[in-house]
This record gives structure tokens, C-alpha cells and sequence, in this order.
């Protein structure tokens, strides 16, 4: 039986200092997002890890600074 079919239906988690690394922050960062409620993480095994769709969630929302991302579609001046 291949991994993949072992791994199937599993959510799939990263550890604190994976996430920060995932997304390019210090390990403290991401503790303070999931004490402020900014990231969920939840307990397994006795580690805090956080789930991977609150990383895709996450990573998925514009920042602001994005021209393309405001509704009139850039941030040019007629």
C-alpha cells in the first residue's frame, strides 16, 4: 500500500517552527498569531501544531499592499 492511500482522509498539521518557515516569520511570530487568534492551532500529542488549511486560509488572503488586489483593479492615477 502506497503512502499516499496511508496518508488519505488525515488532515495534515505543522508544528509551530514549520509554519513560521512556511511562511518566512520567526517561530515567535506565529506563536503571538495564534494567541491573538490571527492562525488556529490546536493540540495533538501534546504539541501545538497548526492545521494546514489555516495556513492555506491564511496564506490565500491579500495583504493590502497589492494594487491588483483593491476593487478598481491598480493603483494607477488618471
Amino acid at each position: 500500500m502506497c503512502a499516499d492511500m496511508l496518508n488519505a482522509g488525515r488532515p495534515a498539521y505543522y508544528t509551530v517552527r514549520q509554519a513560521a518557515g512556511i511562511l518566512g516569520v520567526k517561530p515567535s511570530t506565529v506563536s503571538r498569531a495564534i494567541r491573538l487568534g490571527t492562525l488556529r492551532a490546536v493540540q495533538r500529542h501534546g504539541q501545538l501544531v497548526v492545521p494546514v488549511t489555516a495556513l492555506t486560509r491564511l496564506l490565500g488572503e491579500p495583504t493590502g499592499n497589492d494594487p491588483q488586489a483593491t476593487p478598481d483593479g491598480g493603483g494607477e492615477s488618471r
